[in-house]
């Protein structure tokens, strides 16, 4: 691995419930999973050629997940030769702490590449790693050996991911929740210490659309919102109770966008000209206020920001689109773009193109307004894993090398 040093680290505000640092981010998208992270002071403009490389890290292996920061520790995985998944404990500064292959991970060609998919989550003194074969994997976040295995096609008599399973677990307490698509097991939740069954969906078999859920709270309850493979539901949280469905089918059955959550709203996007929706959190079977196929975001995410949803395309001749969270209205999109992953942190977006260039750009309904890019040349394979931001850095996963650029105010 090669490594440079790291200059400082940033603290910002922590909305998940776990023992870490402020300004960390334990999971996929954020605390939150909406692909909003909570940084403050971090730069509006960056230097022609970028901003600053505070350090790298290659020789991961394939994989299409993404870092995550607990505590001063990078965790994210990748697979040795041997087509073992390997879960990577790095420090502030790229060295090393430790790593530890823990099972076979996806091995594919044609359109369903070799790599990781699921992103670790950090909760406390376990990491939990999902693989594409569905096994969830509960490791020990400071020593870095694997606690418990449990495979969930034979638990739960799913089937197997045409895609390799994605997901990146949902964390709630002692509760593990995922979405093994299993009979009476669309979304379960396992006991975090023990991986007991806690509860599990009865009544709801719909295979999983490859979807990382959230959790919301909606009229003083915490829900599991998630795509399935052909309908987006809510699930009451504690007890597993399937609250509300709302069909909304792919023809592939692919829906890896978690849903947008605002004011009892509900927005869903998937790609291949499928388009998006906002649906009332309310009574099954209540229509869509509105619906779109501008925005078909196929696995990138979208983000909600000052009333305003932004994600890329994939159909026609778009890339970066802006939607009216009311009404639906397209408000602008910029082809010039391409289609690429949108976060955001700070006030503004981070848009990473499938042709490598990561765009600052700052959100108005009134236009696109990009402000700095620059090329992500390092790296192997596809431009398709999702960037965090934490403690003030960019965490870039291209294939087998992680890129952290210090993306601070002044720096």
């Amino acid at each position: 691995m090669k490594r440079t040093t790291v200059v400082g680290m940033l603290t910002g505000t922590l909305i998940l419930a776990v023992a870490a640092q402020a300004g960390d981010c334990p999971r996929f998208r954020g605390p939150q999973g909406d692909g909003v992270f909570p940084e403050t002071g971090l730069a509006k403009q960056w230097p022609q050629d970028g901003p600053k490389l505070a350090w790298s890290a290659d020789g991961l292996g394939p994989g299409y997940s993404s870092a995550v920061v607990v505590d001063g520790t990078v965790y994210v995985t990748g697979m040795d030769d041997q087509n073992q998944g390997v879960l990577y404990a790095l420090g502030e500064d790229g060295a090393r702490k430790w790593k530890v292959a823990y099972g076979p991970e996806f091995v594919r060609t044609g359109p369903a590449p070799t790599g990781t998919r699921g992103t670790p989550t950090v909760d406390g003194d376990r990491v939990f790693v999902m693989t594409g074969f569905t096994q969830l994997v509960i490791l020990d976040a400071n020593k870095g050996r694997a606690v418990k295995i449990i495979d969930l096609l034979e638990r739960f008599g799913a089937e197997p991911a045409r895609f390799g399973f994605a997901e990146s677990v949902l964390v709630d307490g002692r509760r593990v929740i995922c979405t093994p698509g299993g009979p009476d097991a669309s979304l379960v939740a396992l006991d975090r210490d023990t991986g007991e069954t806690i509860w599990q969906t009865k009544g709801l078999g719909e295979p999983s659309g490859y979807c990382s859920a959230r959790l919301v709270s909606h009229d003083g309850r915490m829900l599991v919102l998630t795509m399935l493979a052909n309908s987006v539901v809510a699930v009451d949280a504690g007890s597993g109770e399937v609250v509300w469905q709302h069909e909304y089918p792919h023809r592939a059955a692919v829906q890896p966008n978690p849903p947008l959550y605002a004011d009892g709203m509900v927005y869903v996007a998937s790609g291949m000209g499928t388009g998006g929706a906002m649906l009332p959190l309310v009574q099954a079977g209540v229509a869509a206020r509105w619906t779109d196929k501008t925005l078909d975001c196929q696995m990138q995410g979208t983000v909600l920001l000052d009333g305003h949803i932004y994600g890329t395309a994939q159909s026609g001749n778009r890339g970066l689109v802006c939607l009216d969270w009311k009404t639906g209205q397209v408000r602008w999109n910029a082809p010039e773009t391409k289609m690429g992953v949108v976060v955001a942190a700070d006030g503004m977006l981070y848009v990473y193109t499938q042709d490598g260039t990561m765009i600052l750009v700052q959100p108005s309904p009134d236009g696109y307004k990009p402000v700095s890019q620059f090329t992500i040349s390092a790296g192997t394979d596809e431009h398709w894993a999702h960037p965090t931001i934490a403690n003030g850095r960019l965490y870039v996963r291209r294939g087998d090398t992680l890129l952290v650029y210090d993306v601070r105010s002044g720096s």
